[in-house]
């Protein structure tokens, strides 16, 4: 699990496809001995193993799932990703839950300045936009913020120049694609409560069948 606070971008050294899967190499300034392998490491929001580690870079296998449903695949050498190790029991919580399981795939419709602050508007499925609500939490390249506005088709978020400097966001331009995790809280809460909506109602036995007794 993660939080969505950046620990450190770091630079793609190379990208090698393996027929449906690949090898992801990324330079970072990441504590590598305080990194073993098999930990995992959150390259743009998705949760990924560490299968070697050298001086100053850390390789991953991914699947063919990730690279067909993240944006992990498109990346190249010298693009910039956004870096985070996972949590330890004990860390403080100081952005929002962040699984590491992307989504879908956003992409950014307008990007404006606003005394400092930047604007971001992006689309995605309708399926997923659901699953965002104003002043909710959502994790964009793994990077968690408060959602602004929410439409059938997209939503808004305002970046504070912090964020914006210390992530890859500000490389950012209208048309990229980004990977979006939404809030796991709603997943839950649709799951659990969808054999009432088809109209199996609520009883002892819908209470017990979904764990609440």
């Amino acid at each position: 699990m993660f939080t969505g606070l950046i620990e450190t971008t770091g630079r793609i050294t190379t990208c090698e496809r393996r027929g449906a899967a690949a090898v992801l190499t990324v330079a970072t300034t990441l504590p590598i001995s305080e990194i073993s392998i098999g930990d995992s490491v959150s390259v743009n929001g998705a949760c990924l193993t560490v299968t070697a580690k050298r001086d100053a870079a850390l390789t991953f296998d991914v699947s063919p799932e990730s690279l067909t449903s993240t944006t992990i695949g498109s990346l190249r050498n010298g693009h910039s990703v956004n870096l985070e190790r996972a949590m330890r029991l004990g860390d403080r919580m100081g952005g929002h839950i962040v699984t590491g399981h992307i989504d879908c795939i956003g992409k950014l419709a307008s990007m404006n300045e606003i005394s400092g602050n930047h604007v971001l508007e992006f689309s995605l499925p309708r399926e997923h936009a659901r699953y965002l609500i104003a002043k909710g939490s959502v994790a964009i390249n793994g990077v968690s913020l408060t959602v602004n506005s929410v439409r059938d088709e997209g939503f808004s978020v305002n970046i504070i120049p912090h964020t914006f400097t210390n992530t890859t966001l500000e490389e950012l331009k209208t048309g990229d694609l980004v990977n979006l995790e939404t809030d796991i809280i709603g997943k839950y809460v649709e799951r659990l409560t969808s054999p009432w909506k088809s109209g199996g109602g609520l009883s002892m036995k819908a209470l017990a069948e979904n764990g609440f007794i």
